[in-house]
């Protein structure tokens, strides 16, 4: 038996198998309308705050 997800832009209950190329998308159009909302910036990936190491230019970070 396989697995069952649903579509992330629809809520449609998809079967996740490899006959199904848009996987865990419904349908081309639904994998398509989440693309274009990645496009406008309408998600985004959450950042943590940069560490004091991250922060100072490799060039003036003392050590080697």
């Amino acid at each position: 038996m396989s697995k069952v997800v649903n579509c992330p832009t629809c809520g449609k209950q998809v079967e996740w198998k490899p006959e199904n190329r848009f996987r865990p998308f419904c349908s081309e159009r639904c994998k398509k309308i989440d693309l274009g909302a990645w496009a406008n910036e309408e998600y985004r990936v959450s950042q943590s705050a940069p560490t004091e190491d991250e922060e100072t230019p490799p060039d003036n970070r003392g050590g080697n």
